[in-house]
């Protein structure tokens, strides 16, 4: 049986889908309860005696990462909790109180959605295999506009084209979904289209059977800080028993298809509707919370282990982040890179860094423990993935989770993290790089730049140069070879940290930091920047390169006479908005105002789209209604785009 869906409403709810293709319901019955640790007991022995006469609270040991803890079992809920809290001036510790009661349950019963655990492992190298009936749903119009749904393409086994009124339409795509009886709906916005055709079929007396119970859990839009920038994730509408997966808004379906939902589900103990709305910080959060239950250990409420107060050059010499090596500006033939597979998780693992073995190094530590077999699946999947790309969106949610598992172990709110233990991997991080710099000098290589994880270097076939960083190290990397690469400077002349591109030796172009890879890049110019490198590609040279430069020149010449006439929603520019109020005039808060005067709500961290119309007021028009633009304003930008190619002709004609 696999499990498809669970939630919780006063008991547990799970879906499971039969080997026979039937989804069959069923709940579980669930008692909240959780462990409460006290330093001095005899102070609080009137709460105590409270919890036992009220809620049947019991003495008992209980393991936590640090080792056995005596406490008590108290069967009862959040709310109690936070009233214990209250009450002993927030000095009691607490585990197990805030934890997803489905998640909890699939723990304690070592189940994991979209897993027959009879027949195959969580960790399991092989595609996951899908008995899904799966249909793609897309609405044609603008999930904002006002306008009625008058057209609905469905996919399944064939095409059909839903055409007509309103209520002709949803009333067959209602028929279509209780024909189909789809296991997985694939629908672009559907967080913002759900509520609103829910809504119109209800009017209509049209039940729209996208939910099996007829259900729908909410999960709230949110704004919140991550990595240095404001995120935003959208309310969702969440049916009972189908996985619904918005296709535009999900970042782990784009990066990782249906293939890495399902993957992250069977990881993490998450049914896929939250797989694929949640982020990685959270997938991996909960993959080590399902294992610290999986093993009996319980989850802390509230971490009890603050930062301890240390003197300035300590904290300085400990908190320095990633190591970096300044590359000179320039186009450069036959350059080897080598890269530490998932270093940060690799170095946990290799050091037994957790936050209990900082006080007792000889054991092994809980993180280790959780990561090891997450990083050999990793690396067995990249091998795979090199002579089978359908491995690659398995590949992209495993490299997303482990990337998340170091910001984690310095996340204030993390439950098995420790800011000591973050410290501590950058430190070895950083000393890792100077040993694979060191040996690559020693055998006479030339170092063009290192960046945390990666080392460029020159001089030669690089294998046997890889196998003995792998051995000074003990940690596994992998070796990418370039015909030739280009390091672009910054304005000031000095080479860019991050942004570089050139061709591999199997005529694929790696780009990073240029236009072509920015996220608020116009198509129109990312198509022309990306149809450049394609011509750039066919040169195995320095000198092959050389010859491409007016082929390249044309292309830009096209796309610079060609501006006048393009669609204005091809110019559209798309960031993410960190504040809803501006002290100075610039494009995100016209693009703000632009929002609330369509009626369109807007949160932090919310992505808007808007052509700019004009520069020197910077005006803008909301990408979907956009009628004209700024043409100096985008020929700018096709310039911009041009020169980081035109920098490496002018390497090659040096």
């Amino acid at each position: 049986m696999w499990i498809t869906d669970t939630c919780y409403r006063d008991a547990v709810e799970i879906w499971e889908l039969s080997p026979g293709g039937i989804t069959r319901h069923r709940t579980v019955p669930c008692t909240p309860s959780f462990y409460l640790h006290l330093d001095d007991p005899a102070v609080h022995w009137e709460l105590l005696e409270a919890l036992e006469s009220d809620y049947g609270a019991e003495e008992c040991t209980f393991r936590t990462v640090h080792g056995d803890c005596e406490g008590y079992y108290v069967p009862a809920g959040r709310e109690v909790a936070m009233a214990i809290e209250r009450q002993t001036g927030f000095h009691a510790d607490l585990y197990n109180v805030d934890l997803r009661p489905d998640h909890r349950h699939l723990a304690g019963e070592g189940r994991v959605p979209c897993c027959n655990e009879e027949a195959e492992s969580r960790f399991s190298p092989e595609l996951p295999s899908f008995p899904f009936r799966t249909i793609d749903v897309q609405i044609r119009g603008i999930p904002f506009s006002k306008d009625p749904v008058r057209s609905i393409d469905v996919v399944h086994e064939r095409h059909e084209h839903l055409i007509g009124g309103e209520t002709a339409v949803l009333a067959d795509l209602a028929g279509l979904i209780t024909a189909i009886d789809p296991h997985v709906v694939l629908f672009p916005h559907s967080d913002l289209w759900l509520p609103r055709i829910l809504s119109s079929a209800g009017e209509r007396g049209i039940v729209l059977p996208f939910s099996r119970s007829g259900r729908y859990r909410k999960l709230a839009e949110k704004s919140y800080w991550s990595y240095g920038r404001t995120e935003y994730r959208a309310g969702s509408l969440i049916p009972d028993g189908r996985i619904l997966i918005d296709t535009t808004q999900s970042f782990h379906y784009r990066e990782s298809g249906l293939a890495g939902i399902i993957l992250g589900a069977r990881l993490t103990g998450l049914a896929p509707n939250l797989t694929a709305r949640f982020t990685s910080g959270t997938l991996i959060s909960a993959y080590e919370v399902y294992e610290a239950l999986r093993m009996g250990i319980a989850v802390p409420f509230r971490k009890s282990d603050p930062e301890a107060v240390r003197r300035f050059c300590d904290l300085k010499a400990a908190d320095r982040g990633g190591m970096m090596f300044q590359p000179v500006p320039g186009l450069y033939d036959e350059v080897s890179e080598i890269d530490f597979t998932s270093l940060y998780p690799s170095i946990i693992v290799l050091y037994n860094l957790s936050p209990e073995t900082l006080a007792q190094p000889g054991r092994k530590g809980f993180l280790p423990l959780v990561l090891e077999p997450l990083l050999a699946l990793r690396k067995e999947i990249k091998v795979r993935k090199v002579s089978d790309p359908s491995y690659a969106g398995i590949d992209s949610i495993l490299k997303w989770m482990l990337v998340t598992c170091f910001g984690y172990t310095g996340y204030k709110n993390a439950k098995f993290g420790q800011i000591e233990v973050h410290e501590k991997i950058t430190g070895h991080a950083r000393n890792i790089l100077l040993t694979a710099k060191e040996c690559a000098e020693e055998m006479g290589f030339d170092v063009l730049h290192g960046i945390v994880d990666c080392l460029w270097v020159r001089g030669g076939p690089a294998a046997a140069l890889e196998a003995w960083i792998e051995e000074k190290t003990g940690l596994h990397t992998t070796l990418d070879f370039y015909d030739w690469i280009v390091f672009l400077p910054m304005p000031d002349g000095f080479g860019a940290y991050n942004r570089y591109y050139g061709r591999l030796s199997t005529g694929e172009i790696k780009v990073r930091g240029i236009m072509a890879r920015r996220g608020d890049t116009p198509p129109y110019i990312r198509t022309m920047q990306e149809s450049i490198l394609s011509v750039m590609s066919k040169a195995g040279s320095r000198t092959e390169l050389k010859g491409l430069e007016e082929r390249a020149r044309r292309i830009y010449r096209e796309a610079e006479s060609g501006l006048a006439d393009a669609p204005p929603s091809s110019l559209a520019i798309r960031r993410q908005v960190s504040r809803l109020t501006y002290s100075h005039s610039c494009p995100e808060a016209s693009a703000v105002a632009a929002c609330r005067d369509a009626g369109i709500g807007v949160e932090p961290g919310m992505e808007i789209g808007y052509v700019v119309t004009d520069a020197r007021t910077w005006s803008v028009e909301l990408d979907w209604v956009a009628r004209r633009f700024d043409r100096g304003y985008y020929m700018r930008l096709l310039w911009k785009a041009w020169e980081e190619i035109a920098f490496a002709f002018g390497q090659v004609r040096e």
